[in-house]
């Protein structure tokens, strides 16, 4: 607890670090209310859908996350927000075009922008994991050792989290309509446990969080296919 407390004591005493710490919780909360939006939603249809908003959340959301990661030099962090913006934005692709409003130039205009997006978001990424190693070699084995294993539990999390919508994605193409499949809330349950895990041995506490308050929703959502409701489609409403 004394840790703690001296650890925020630090970053309210710099305003830099202050700034961005502001900039982050931002992020976690837009990024982690998609999911209570789309709880709402729920809960009003009495089935499990998923309005519009989620997608433009999670985009945004995602974008600060990235950079704020780069700021923390944070590995789990980085790849927890790097190129997920491909597959929002390919939700969105599809929702405009059933609403008849993605004309070809908006089309090549936004997927240009999230094309650049990910590239920078790939080189964020690639020198993140560069620092982490220099960093490492400056530390004790056993420390050293420890950092990396639950580097390694992180990424085995931001796996399960990313294979969630890759899963999520395939299904849409399919169905060339934006849908959540059922194993998609299953999947983000197990992720969930690992990547808070990774974050919070490695004393970053604000990603830590940010997962574990999206677990009410992904059992809610459970409960509601349970029930009988099926899949989760994209609904029409904002």
């Amino acid at each position: 607890m004394d840790e703690t407390l001296q650890s925020l004591q630090e970053i309210f005493s710099n305003p830099v670090t202050a700034a961005w710490y502001t900039f982050g919780a931002i992020g976690t909360v837009i990024f982690n209310a998609r999911f209570y939006v789309q709880w709402y939603a729920s809960e009003k249809k009495k089935q499990s859908v998923v309005p519009v908003s989620f997608w433009y959340l999670s985009s945004i959301g995602a974008i600060i996350l990235l950079l704020f990661s780069f700021y923390l030099r944070s590995p789990n962090g980085g790849l927890s927000y790097s190129l997920n913006t491909v597959i929002y934005s390919r939700n969105l692709v599809f929702i405009w075009r059933d609403k008849g409003t993605l004309t070809r130039t908006r089309s090549i205009v936004f997927q240009s922008i999230v094309a650049v997006i990910s590239v920078a978001a790939v080189a964020a990424v690639a020198w993140i994991w560069w620092h982490k190693i220099g960093v490492t070699k400056t530390k004790p084995q056993h420390e050293a050792v420890s950092m990396w294993l639950w580097i390694a539990v992180g990424v085995m999390g931001q796996g399960l989290f990313a294979s969630r919508f890759i899963v999520q994605w395939i299904a849409a193409e399919l169905r060339r309509k934006s849908i959540v499949p059922d194993v998609f809330w299953y999947i983000s349950l197990a992720a969930t446990a690992l990547l808070s895990s990774s974050f919070a041995a490695q004393g970053e506490w604000l990603f830590a969080i940010g997962p574990l308050l999206n677990v009410p929703v992904y059992v809610r959502n459970i409960w509601l296919i349970h029930r009988g409701a099926g899949s989760a489609q994209t609904s029409g409403a904002v």
